[in-house]
């Protein structure tokens, strides 16, 4: 063995090494972490400090104040107290008449949010706005221009085409800029605050179509704006502006801590901001198109952010409130900043009544008691709950991953069990609720496994005999089909004994289908000797499971073929699903097993999909069909294992995504559930969305090699030009010979397989169409299809049946299908429309003018 280096003392491993910490960086650090105990009380200790610092260092003060404004949105009112204070004293042994440590540190602070608007980080920017808003009500900066700035904001609102979410960050800049500055502006005679909150009503206006596509409870007999147990983000923003505005802003001091009110009048010359233009958004152009000439990049559409309500307002605070939308957005931010630790997220959103004016909320457990304040008193953990959870619900996906959300809450119980406890009950029992009242699909299945995976981290305990009197209801019912659905995610999450085990007697019926008496696990078909194939099953099973090559299988295979010929229908048909069955056997015992399975036989399967058994060729229709059909028979008391095979299928190309696609919405109920259904269920979109998102994501797995390949090609194009430029004579004539860029072999590939891709993904999309088309539009369909989206009937759901249930659901799937693959539909629309719409009647019929209305909404277009 050979040492680099010196050899190491074993002393040296038990030496303690301090981190020396310069002085700016101690400043730094004590700007960014000050208010732990009591920041009214440390803002005066800290300006000193920020003082006695020599020489001043306003790049070290103006980050601290950068990360704390842009991190620590619940401290904003008070860093602005801080800078106020920074104003007051020149700063030392600075030559006279030069500006003061806070006209200096603000100088600074604006070219860093110039940056920030530059970027287009709008939470980043819209929070330095806030900041700016506080100095402004401090009197720092002059109203004059900081009035100009949110007229800037607002100017985006007016732009040709502008993206709603261009429009909403812009327009929430302007109106929570204005809440806060409000006071100030409405002194200012020749100011127009109606002028700002005008501007974004007239938005508002014009998107209240997109909102009923996002609403997290359903009405499909009506297309209000007008939302039930939800508040759009926005509508709530102008709700607050506009009671804000009818008192001339006295509200503002009673929903923002203000600490520099206590401070002398301001004397000083106020700062004006600079003027600022919005920068345009940012468009990628990679010069890829499609075959129809549609940009090969879908820009990803944002929608109006819905949150759903679970409380009462005198729970909670209600957001269309200016105190309420001041405290949901500073713990909505707080909880956005904090992803990447969920465990100081937990802490801070515990401690967030301190940074509150005094009787925000009911004081904790243990607190010294306090004089409840009118209007409010709200309770933190209902409040903080209602909060996580909207942002978990939101649709058409929420802003990071539901895990985080759901690691979030768990992280809070453990910090403050004896309090948040009780609010998860209730929050789940008003979503459980509110199940039977139109909860979206989505939103239902997110809460199935929120509720599965927030039990398993506590011992699955819950009141389950709550639950028993909605055991009565159809089982199709969305009660029943959550408390299915949640068992289902536990007995993953576990194991199939513990979970029967804390189940109440009621619930092990098998009539109630909650869960079954014996594990779920595969099901052999051929494995009963009463089966008439079960001879030749059990002789691929024994050549498999003796890891027979792939040419002996497929020798065996063509032997079978001609021994059953004479006395089986469709021989082809069971051959495949005798085979496939047979390498699902093998490989059950474990995912390793099972992968094993189907790499060893992967030509095998191939030849399957192909409808050849010795031989390949093209893609096959029905064979692929019966290859997927005959996974799910063997998996069909574990249906997550159809899915995690037919995304293997998939990635190793056996079948495309629009199989399964297609599949998925003419096979899935018959080999699962026994019959033909014209419905759709969460399985099939489980199913469904994987093959789109896989389709998806190898269009754009091959466009970002693309890209790179083109840029190498134009780099060494570029380099050719310019060694011939260097070794040619200044008069000559010639130019020098470079390979076009196309000409690449690897870029020719590429952009072929770019092109073949993207065929495969608009023709899953366009399969996908087609599908809700036969399910809700074409003539033929079901009664229940126009009845289930009347108001009358809507209100009779007590007395729906199985039918009934299923095909409003079918509705739900259809319309979280277009708002979440809105980018897709927009781009191809006329591709993939032209023949999913030539099937639908132009007769006037309800059900098709819904699905048409759904369908424009989700593609941009006009209703």
């Amino acid at each position: 063995m050979s040492f680099h280096g010196r050899r190491r003392h074993p002393r040296e491993d038990h030496i303690r090494h301090d981190v020396y910490e310069t002085p700016e960086e101690k400043l730094r650090k004590n700007i960014i972490h000050f208010g732990e105990v009591d920041p009214v009380q440390e803002i005066p200790r800290l300006a000193n400090q920020i003082f006695d610092h020599t020489p001043a260092n306003v790049p070290t003060v103006t980050e601290g104040f950068r990360i704390g404004v842009t991190e620590q949105p619940y401290k904003i009112s008070f860093y602005a107290a801080l800078l106020r204070l920074l104003h007051d004293r020149p700063v030392a042994d600075a030559a006279p008449g030069s500006p003061s440590l806070g006209r200096q540190v603000l100088e600074d602070f604006w070219k860093g949010f110039q940056t920030f608007l530059d970027k287009q980080a709008w939470r980043e920017t819209r929070l330095c706005v806030h900041f700016f808003a506080h100095l402004t009500a401090a009197g720092v900066i002059s109203v004059q221009s900081m009035y100009e700035l949110l007229k800037s904001f607002t100017a985006v609102l007016d732009e040709f085409g502008v993206s709603h979410g261009r429009a909403s960050k812009a327009g929430l800049c302007a109106a929570e800029g204005l809440m806060i500055a409000g006071p100030v502006i409405k002194q200012d005679t020749s100011l127009d605050a109606a002028e700002i909150i005008n501007a974004l009503q007239a938005y508002i206006e014009l998107i209240k179509d997109a909102k009923t596509l996002v609403q997290p409870v359903v009405r499909l007999f009506t297309d209000t704006s007008v939302l039930e147990h939800a508040e759009e983000w926005l509508d709530c923003a102008l709700a607050a502006l506009q009671t804000l505005n009818s008192s001339d802003f006295a509200q503002t001091a009673d929903s923002y801590p203000q600490p520099y009110t206590e401070f002398p009048p301001w004397t000083q010359e106020a700062f004006n901001l600079p003027g600022v233009l919005v920068p345009p958004e940012v468009i990628e152009l990679d010069g890829l198109t499609t075959e129809s000439g549609e940009d090969a990049q879908p820009k990803k559409e944002e929608w109006p952010q819905c949150y759903v309500r679970l409380f009462e307002n005198d729970t909670t605070p209600d957001p269309t409130t200016p105190v309420g939308f001041a405290i949901r957005s500073a713990l909505i931010d707080t909880v956005d900043i904090f992803e990447v630790n969920r465990k100081d997220c937990a802490r801070l959103l515990l401690e967030f009544p301190k940074w509150t004016l005094p009787g925000t909320f009911k004081p904790r457990p243990g607190a010294p008691p306090q004089e409840p304040v009118k209007g409010k008193d709200w309770q933190l953990d209902n409040t903080l709950l209602e909060t996580i959870l909207g942002a978990t619900f939101m649709l058409p996906e929420s802003t990071y991953k539901a895990i985080y959300y759901i690691a979030l809450i768990t992280e809070l119980c453990k910090s403050s069990p004896q309090s948040v406890g009780p609010a998860v009950g209730k929050s789940i029992r008003r979503l459980y609720a509110l199940l039977a009242d139109g909860l979206d699909v989505e939103v239902a299945h997110r809460f199935a496994e929120w509720f599965a995976v927030h039990m398993s981290n506590f011992g699955f305990q819950w009141v389950w005999k709550e639950w028993i009197p909605d055991l009565v209801l159809v089982p199709q019912h969305p009660k029943r089909t959550f408390i299915r659905r949640a068992v289902e995610f536990e007995i993953r999450l576990s194991y199939h004994d513990r979970i029967l085990r804390i189940l109440p007697e009621a619930m092990h019926d098998a009539q109630t289908a909650v869960i079954s008496a014996e594990a779920p696990g595969p099901e052999y078909e051929y494995d009963e000797p009463t089966n008439p194939y079960h001879e030749s099953a059990q002789s691929i099973l024994n050549l498999i499971r003796g890891r027979a090559k792939p040419e002996d299988v497929m020798a065996h295979l063509e032997s079978l073929r001609n021994t059953l010929i004479e006395t089986t229908g469709n021989v082809d048909a069971v051959l495949r699903s005798i085979t496939v069955q047979s390498l699902l056997h093998i490989g059950s015992r474990s995912f390793s097993h099972f992968l094993n399975a189907i790499e060893r036989y992967l030509p095998l399967l191939r030849n399957l999909a192909a409808g050849q058994i010795s031989s390949g060729g093209g893609a096959h229709a029905e064979a692929r069909t019966d290859i997927m059909s005959a996974v799910a028979t063997f998996w069909r008391n574990s249906r997550h294992m159809i899915a995690i095979v037919f995304d293997k299928l998939m990635q190793y190309q056996i079948v495309d995504p629009t199989d399964v696609v297609g599949w998925t919405f003419t096979h899935c109920a018959i080999v699962t559930d026994g019959k033909r259904k014209a419905t759709f269920n969460a399985f099939q979109w489980d199913l469904l969305k994987a093959a789109l998102d896989k389709a998806n994501g190898r269009v754009m797995v091959q466009r970002r090699k693309v890209a790179v390949l083109r840029k190498e090609a134009d780099d060494n194009a570029a380099r050719a030009i310019a060694g011939e430029n260097a070794s040619m004579e200044v008069d000559a004539e010639a130019k020098p010979d470079v390979i076009p860029v196309g000409e690449s072999p690897q870029l020719t590939s590429a952009i072929k397989a770019f092109t073949v891709l993207t065929r495969e993904q608009k023709s899953a999309l366009a399969r996908t169409l087609s599908g809700f088309v036969d399910c809700l539009a074409v003539e033929g369909v079901s009664p229940k299809v126009r009845e289930v989206i009347t108001e009358h009937a809507w209100h009779n759901r007590a007395n729906w049946e199985d039918d009934d249930w299923e095909t409003w659901e079918t509705w739900g799937w259809y319309r979280h299908w277009g708002r979440t693959y809105s980018p897709y539909l927009r781009n191809y629309m006329n591709t993939i429309g032209t023949v999913a719409f030539a099937k639908v009647p132009d007769t006037a019929d309800p059900a098709v003018d819904l699905f048409r209305k759904t369908w424009n909404i989700a593609t941009g277009q006009e209703v």
